[in-house]
């Protein structure tokens, strides 16, 4: 996933975060071809949270809210990602995966697949100190984290992986796995 951009502020027409203009205003930060979006409020409120109508939200143009669109005729302020294909090789290394991991269930304060604690219960496995992409399913039936509407408090290759009870509307998390990309010399 890219870092998250928030490029507009709502104005008299809405809030725009247009694939266009955000790889103008940020050169480099945003691959060729996005393969998914993701789009909050900057309270980390989701767009199914927030019951707003939205214009725009894909990988071609990005993300347009319209005031004119809205019950009360006024957008939220929102912050949009972008998620890339992984890259087969760098630099002559082919990516490969480690196991899956799933250390916690979501019970008393939420889902915790904290890198951290991940290689403190497996020291000496494949968590190696260079990892570049996690990914996070459901436990029940592999749906892919991003497709389950809940927010998530980390997901990223240097934490992993944390789903808090709290930030969620029902109350509770999925059950969650994960497991880390890295570049190896030979695949595994």
């Amino acid at each position: 996933w890219t870092e998250w951009f928030d490029r507009d502020t709502p104005s008299l027409i809405g809030d725009k975060e247009t694939l266009s203009s955000l790889r103008r205003e940020n050169p480099g930060k945003i691959c060729p071809n996005p393969t998914n979006i993701e789009a909050v409020t900057l309270s980390g409120h989701s767009v199914e949270e927030t019951g707003e109508k939205i214009f725009k939200y894909d990988t071609k143009s990005g993300f347009i809210c319209r005031n004119r669109d809205q019950r009360d005729w006024k957008c939220q302020d929102y912050k949009v990602r972008f998620s890339c294909s992984v890259d087969i090789c760098q630099n002559g290394a082919q990516l490969c995966w480690t196991k899956w991991y799933n250390r916690d269930r979501p019970t008393g304060s939420g889902d915790w697949e904290h890198l951290s604690a991940l290689r403190k219960e497996n020291p000496g496995g494949d968590l190696c100190a260079d990892l570049v992409y996690v990914e996070a399913v459901t436990v029940e039936d592999k749906t892919p984290a991003l497709k389950t509407g809940q927010k998530f408090h980390v997901y990223s290759p240097g934490k992993g992986f944390v789903c808090r009870n709290e930030d969620q509307s029902f109350g509770k998390c999925s059950d969650y796995k994960v497991r880390f990309g890295y570049y190896c010399t030979s695949a595994s």
